[in-house]
């Protein structure tokens, strides 16, 4: 099969989520499986600067219909291993700048304009490289007008650009809502402006649009799948998520076993395995001593926690519950970036006990390893989950998860206070005193060591490599292959 992917990111050379990851193992997977994989990406600054970026090949100059003119930008391609091609959408004015969405604390205003240049670009190179693609792949709602945008330019040029299309929504809280006047640049009938098409509330959601106009949607895990047509986890989007219904699935994501091996991690100071964790004790006086900690004997547990530092991810229930930390013989190492307000809090509740609590307000990957292979929990307290990444990862590496139940982290952890002979982690409500039971359910499964080595020894063991979980998303091609839509218009929204 000839399949294309479209993604605001690419691990390893744009990432601020498990989008990236995700992407670049399924497409990797697919490739590795024998089909043939393209990937659209924009051309940021930090990609086209990226140390491991291979060499380049301009292909063309790119003229995109934006309402009553036209914008220019540049193609771009490499291939980072066999069956695998990435292209570059270029445009300095919209992708050569710091951040790929905003600064952190604020999204850039033309937001809504570079997505859809992006989006467009795909389409006409769709269109001009002759790609006919078995099936195009949108992630997110910086890909989501694809679908739409793609089936119209079919029937205005009169040409079969993809036999079929899938939108997979990676986080519905992420709508990409845009003013209404953006839609003149969109260029399509006016049939999609109304709440039958692509309005929301007064104004335009590219997300509505993924879900409403591909063949089929799909999203990262089952049980989000689920959550998502209730109003309580739509984010607003909830009915129209319950009219695609019958086309929506939830597929499990992976992780990626080539970078996510604790036995092969070249960015650990030393590798282990489920059969020898010697090398992860040295990881954990490598996390302490890298970030200013004191040691810490075997009996005194550490917790990690990598996230984005916003609402979602249960910031709030971790400073809810800094008494523990503060008050317990353990130590804490959190890391990453996000609102203003909980990195300053966060900081402040570090300063209370530098010995044993630290932060790192930055993204940074070889980070993330260690903290992943050096501590004995890992932290995620989300307040909802499409899928979640890193608690498998924390399972592939020895480190037992303390997680939400809701959405990929329930489909992905069994609780091992509920289940004795399965359990690999804690599971608890998306609480603050639901958490605050997790963490001393914590202390008493680290103080039980056979316990918690046996907890720790299943979770190693479990298989959540890309092989399987893109066995699932082959199968859905295949079955996409079988049918495919003459036409497409508002009147076939249910």
């Amino acid at each position: 099969m000839k399949i294309v992917h479209v993604a605001s990111e690419l691990f390893p050379y744009i990432k601020t989520g498990g989008l990236a990851d995700a992407v670049a193992a399924l497409g990797g997977a697919l490739a590795d499986q024998g089909h043939q994989v393209a990937i659209f990406l924009p051309g940021y600054r930090s990609v086209l600067t990226h140390p491991a970026l291979p060499e380049t090949e301009k292909l063309c100059e790119l003229r995109i219909e934006m309402g009553q003119e036209f914008i220019s930008g540049e193609l771009r391609r490499f291939s980072p291993r066999p069956g695998l091609t990435v292209y570059l959408v270029c445009r300095e004015e919209f992708f050569d700048r710091s951040f790929p969405y905003g600064n952190g604390a604020r999204d850039y205003e033309d937001n809504a304009q570079r997505f859809l240049f992006f989006a467009k670009a795909v389409v006409e190179t769709l269109r001009l490289e002759a790609i006919h693609a078995d099936v195009v792949h949108a992630h997110d709602w910086q890909a989501a007008l694809v679908p739409l945008l793609l089936r119209v330019a079919e029937q205005r040029h009169a040409q079969t650009l993809a036999r079929s299309t899938v939108f997979t929504i990676h986080n519905i809280a992420f709508q990409g809502l845009a003013p209404l006047r953006v839609f003149a640049q969109m260029n399509l009938p006016r049939e999609f402006l109304g709440v039958g098409g692509l309005e929301y509330h007064g104004q335009l959601s590219a997300m509505k649009g993924g879900i409403l106009f591909a063949d089929r949607v799909t999203t990262v895990s089952p049980r989000y799948a689920s959550e998502i047509q209730t109003e309580a986890f739509g984010c607003g989007h909830d009915g129209v998520i319950r009219s695609r219904a019958a086309y929506l699935r939830g597929l499990l994501n992976g992780i990626d076993t080539a970078v996510w091996n604790p036995a092969s991690d070249a960015l650990l100071p030393a590798r282990y395995s489920a059969d020898d964790l010697t090398g992860k004790a040295r990881c954990r006086s490598a996390l302490l001593a890298a970030h200013g900690l004191r040691a810490a004997p075997p009996s005194v547990p550490i917790y990690g926690m990598v996230c984005r530092l916003t609402e979602q991810k249960g910031v709030e229930l971790l400073l809810a519950n800094a008494e523990f930390f503060l008050r317990e013989e353990c130590r804490l190492v959190i890391l990453g970036r996000g609102e203003p307000r909980f990195e300053e809090a966060i900081q402040t509740l570090a300063a209370r006990a530098p010995h044993k609590i630290a932060v790192s307000l930055k993204l940074d990957e070889a980070a993330s390893h260690l903290i992943e292979a050096g501590a004995d929990f890992f932290l995620m307290p989300s307040l909802f989950e499409p899928c979640g990444l890193n608690q498998m990862y924390s399972q592939a590496y020895g480190t037992v998860p303390v997680v939400s139940e809701v959405g990929g982290l329930a489909d992905t952890v069994i609780d091992a206070d509920r289940d004795a002979a399965r359990g690999t982690g804690l599971c608890h409500a998306p609480t603050s005193a639901g958490m605050a039971d997790a963490l001393e359910r914590s202390l008493a499964l680290f103080a039980d060591a056979p316990r918690y080595a046996a907890v720790q020894q299943r979770a190693m063991r479990h298989d959540f490599s890309w092989a399987t979980a893109a066995q699932a998303y082959e199968a859905l091609y295949r079955e996409l292959l079988q049918t495919r839509p003459s036409s497409i218009s508002t009147s076939s929204v249910q």
